[in-house]
């Protein structure tokens, strides 16, 4: 009976050996609490009422005008936060290739100055022809105003086109058809033995009047 309250023992004292080492020293729980109340403890400023804060952090007085970093725009600091300003900006020019933003309003700083017409471009108040029929200017406004060119009737049935010229020519003067036959105009043409014929003066597309005569064997009896 002895043998086994002995037994019994042993451990119980290897216990109360070993507890104390693993309890640790009391001051490190006091540094611990420290910290913790410290941490607790930290009061961040408040300005609520008293300034305003921009987003890196700067400090403004009320009625202090400022621009914080997600505005161009003007503020005010005021009891209530910060009340910037939101003006009416201009119209961009409808022709400008060259915004910037760095203001309160967006600012054009390039404007357009050139016109474009069928893929090329020419100056302000350069003059050009497209085609031998069109007449175009760049105007100031940046578009193109194109005259065409209003042919008149040629005054022959066999008018040419000639390169760089828009409207036909006749190359052989005035004419008209006789039948088949093209004659001159204003002169009395002998189409055969037998036929004389003559163009309309001014309707040049009208067939020529022609005067048949008598004829006997091909000659004309008058």
């Amino acid at each position: 009976m002895g043998l086994l309250l002995l037994t019994a023992f042993v451990p119980l004292l290897a216990l109360s050996a070993v507890s104390p080492a693993t309890v640790g020293n009391p001051e490190d729980y006091a540094a611990d609490e420290a910290e913790r109340t410290v941490g607790e403890n930290i009061v961040f400023d408040d300005y609520r009422g008293k300034g305003c804060v921009d987003d890196s952090g700067f400090v403004y007085k009320l009625g202090e005008r400022f621009y914080p970093g997600h505005s161009n725009c003007p503020c005010v600091c005021t009891e209530d936060g910060p009340v910037c300003d939101q003006p009416e900006c201009p119209k961009l020019h409808p022709k400008c290739t060259k915004v910037e933003h760095n203001g309160c309003c967006p600012e054009c700083k390039e404007v357009k100055n050139f016109c474009e017409y069928r893929g090329k471009t020419y100056k302000i108040l350069e003059e050009f022809k497209p085609s031998p029929c069109e007449w175009c200017r760049c105007e100031p406004n940046n578009e193109v105003h194109c005259v065409v060119s209003d042919c008149a009737v040629p005054e022959c049935v066999n008018p040419v086109y000639e390169p760089e010229q828009c409207c036909p020519i006749c190359k052989n003067g005035p004419n008209c058809f006789a039948g088949t036959t093209i004659i001159p105009a204003g002169i009395e043409v002998k189409v055969d033995d037998c036929t004389i014929c003559r163009c309309h003066n001014g309707d040049w597309w009208k067939p020529a009047q022609c005067l048949r005569r008598e004829c006997l064997n091909g000659q004309s009896l008058s």
